[in-house]
């Protein structure tokens, strides 16, 4: 019932934050009649009714995540913590590469394949973003 309930609080307080964050957006020239924050305060609610309902409902007797479990979570969420800081410096290509290949790495992949995977998925989704029309960084360090 512990680690429901700390899952729950935790999903709460990302909720809060997260649409408080929502919240603050500011359209620029945005055509939508919604503007920037209908998305982000959408999955901040389903994430403090998820969490809410962990709190309120928990499994009696939920497994905790065993111990080797931890270090994967702490490298995943320093990942995607770097992967938001590098985005803009590094660009679009070579950031979500890197980001991807730790994923694939931290799921099992050798490390020859998880950068395949990332550069190739890296490119498709540049690809498909240009289609369309969305700009994407290109990076200072590349002279973007």
């Amino acid at each position: 019932m512990r680690a429901d309930r700390v899952a729950g609080g935790a999903a709460l307080a990302l909720a809060l934050a997260y649409g408080w964050s929502a919240w603050r957006l500011e359209p620029g020239f945005v055509s939508d009649p919604v503007g920037p924050k209908a998305f982000p305060l959408g999955v901040a609610l389903l994430l403090a009714g998820a969490g809410l309902y962990l709190v309120l409902r928990p499994d009696p007797d939920p497994p905790w995540p065993p111990r080797p479990f931890w270090p994967r979570a702490l490298a995943t969420g320093l990942g995607l913590v770097l992967y938001a800081y590098l985005l803009r410096p590094l660009g679009f290509v070579p950031t979500t590469a890197l980001a991807v290949a730790l994923l694939a790495r931290l799921s099992g992949a050798a490390w020859p394949r998880a950068f395949l995977l990332g550069f190739g998925l890296a490119l498709a989704l540049y690809g498909l973003f240009g289609l369309l029309g969305v700009p994407l960084p290109a990076g200072r360090v590349w002279g973007g």
